[in-house]
């Protein structure tokens, strides 16, 4: 069935090929387009090959895009489709029988090609008159179409055709990601951040090629995520939030909503439910579950490590299981993350305890355990996913458990530590962090963590210091476009000199998609038509 589908799209493909070579009027052949190099465009993250033929095409008015029939194709090729309209204001058809003066295709097909066995990866080839994003799957097809989008040029291009045309440089590429997991972490419970700011994070992850966003949804401060058999949680742990302000929470068809929008970004959302310490909110809403022998009340501060769960109730984990089995039946993915990070009040015996009992209710549920690197203290099983955050005898330990690692080393990928001693928001108690020490470094081989225990790269964002979405951008950007890179490409493929150039030319789509980012002094940016950045110190 598969090989019919790919022979069927195919021939579609090929009988609009001829079409528009055939044509007695090429208005193509009176454009004179510039000579162009795929390998000088400002692609984040860089893909693995690139081989440029110096040649253009022409995405206009007489383009179109085609699809295979394959399941989230014809959706990959319609979010183009949008972002194309978006960005030139050219209304590209998608998958219509017949168009008049039909000039160039765009066709993202799926392969069965050996070469693309990665699950993301993908091939582009750009032609005069094409271009084929080849994929085993559709999203593999979704990361090709982000290469695509970031070789659409600002501003059409000159030449004599009397209607606007943006040309694409030519060649091929062959492109996959060096790890499977790459990801942000968003804390929402700090400071409570809308539905509306979140799917713009998404947005932003999603253009450079991240798959994951980890969501931090409960903590000292503050329970954001609707649990029905527990109302409380909400009612009166999402009341507040550092400094004393509203607060807030998603309801369970928010938070589906949200999972729902990633989902059509291919963004795999992770929740966490961060226990047995950072607990103070849930244990305001429900007392007899506290276990630090204090009356628990509202917290607004940012201090770490006075609260913990009473683990040796039993009718803790009969509310954990509420709460997991909740979450875990809105988040279609495979990961739950339990924190457990920074339990300093919980006896050593008791937080391992715990930490086993708890990840017997996540796996009941179907799911895979992450947890902060702590986690690899307790006699946990090899499926559990350990966060390198701070110490490297905890991640060891996991690793000699069998354990894959996401590599988030606080002073290397923590996106709140500030920039330097001038930074607007942030903290700096792990590293001050510029623009240029968050790209230079080597996530493959640090801290002697081998290769082939890395599941990925996650870079956590808390928000003790930000409550809007302008203070999380300043935060996040550019050191997340860093990030994307370190998690796609190959060490071979990634020299500060050179990236810089193309991090500058990101200004454009920066300034277009109003990202209050920071802009570093370190970096070149390019001027763009949509603001105007004040260079700041780095």
């Amino acid at each position: 069935m598969k090989n019919s589908t790919v022979l069927k799209s195919l021939f579609v493909f090929l009988t609009i090929l001829v079409f528009a070579t055939c044509k007695e009027e090429k208005k193509k052949r009176v454009i004179e387009f510039p000579e162009t190099d795929l390998t000088a465009e400002n692609l984040i993250p860089k893909p693995l090959k690139m081989i440029p033929t110096n040649g253009g095409f022409a995405l206009d008015q007489f383009t179109a895009i085609y699809t295979s029939e394959a399941a989230g194709f014809e959706e990959v090729g319609s979010f183009l489709a949008k972002k194309i309209k978006s960005k030139t204001e050219l209304d590209v058809q998608v998958n219509i029988d017949e168009i008049p003066n039909l000039e160039t295709v765009i066709y993202i097909n799926q392969s069965d090609s050996l070469e693309l066995n990665a699950p993301e990866a993908y091939q582009l080839y750009i032609t005069q008159d094409s271009v084929i994003l080849n994929s085993n799957t559709a999203e593999g097809a979704f990361r090709g179409i982000q290469t695509i989008r970031q070789l659409i040029p600002e501003a059409s291009s000159d030449s004599l055709a009397t209607y606007p045309i943006w040309t694409i440089p030519t060649g091929k590429i062959i492109d996959s990601p060096q790890f499977e997991y790459r990801g942000s972490m968003l804390d929402v419970a700090r400071h409570f951040f809308s539905v509306e700011d979140v799917k713009k994070y998404i947005d932003l992850l999603a253009y450079y090629k991240y798959n994951v966003l980890h969501l931090h949804l409960t903590d000292d401060q503050g329970w954001r995520i609707e649990i029905k058999s527990w109302p409380l949680l909400t009612e009166i742990g999402g009341s507040t939030e550092v400094g004393g302000e509203g607060g807030g929470f998603y309801t369970q068809e928010e938070y589906k909503d949200i999972v729902a929008y990633a989902a059509e970004r291919h963004v795999l959302i992770v929740p966490e439910v961060d226990m047995p310490g950072h607990t103070n909110a849930a244990s305001v809403a429900y007392p007899i579950f506290n276990g630090n022998g204090k009356k628990p009340e509202l917290y607004e501060g940012t201090q770490v490590g006075k609260s913990t769960f009473a683990t040796r109730k039993d009718t803790l984990y009969s509310f954990l299981d509420d709460v997991i089995g909740e979450i875990a039946a809105i988040t279609p993915g495979p990961y739950f993350h339990i924190g457990g990070d920074e339990s300093h009040v919980t006896k050593k015996k008791d937080y391992i305890y715990f930490v086993e009992r708890v990840e017997k209710l996540v796996q009941k549920r179907g799911k895979r355990m992450i947890g902060w690197d702590e986690i690899g203290q307790a006699d946990i099983d090899s499926s559990s996913v350990s966060q390198f955050w701070a110490s490297k005898k905890n991640a060891m330990d996991a690793i000699a458990k069998g354990m894959k690692i996401i590599m988030s080393p606080a002073n290397k990928a923590y996106l709140d530590m500030e920039y330097d001693t001038l930074s607007k928001h942030g903290l700096h108690w792990a590293a001050y962090i510029p623009t240029d020490t968050a790209y230079i470094w080597t996530p493959e081989t640090y801290e002697g963590i081998p290769m082939e225990s890395i599941l990925g790269i996650e870079a956590p964002l808390w928000s003790e210091t930000i409550s809007d979405i302008g203070e999380l951008e300043y935060l996040a950007f550019p050191r997340a476009i860093g990030y994307s890179e370190l998690s796609w490409s190959t060490p071979e493929n990634r020299n500060w000199e050179e990236y810089k150039i193309r991090l500058a030319n990101q200004a454009p789509f920066l300034d277009r998609m109003n990202v209050k980012y920071y802009a570093s002094p370190l970096i070149d940016w390019k001027k763009s038509k949509y603001s105007y950045k004040e260079i700041e110190k780095d």
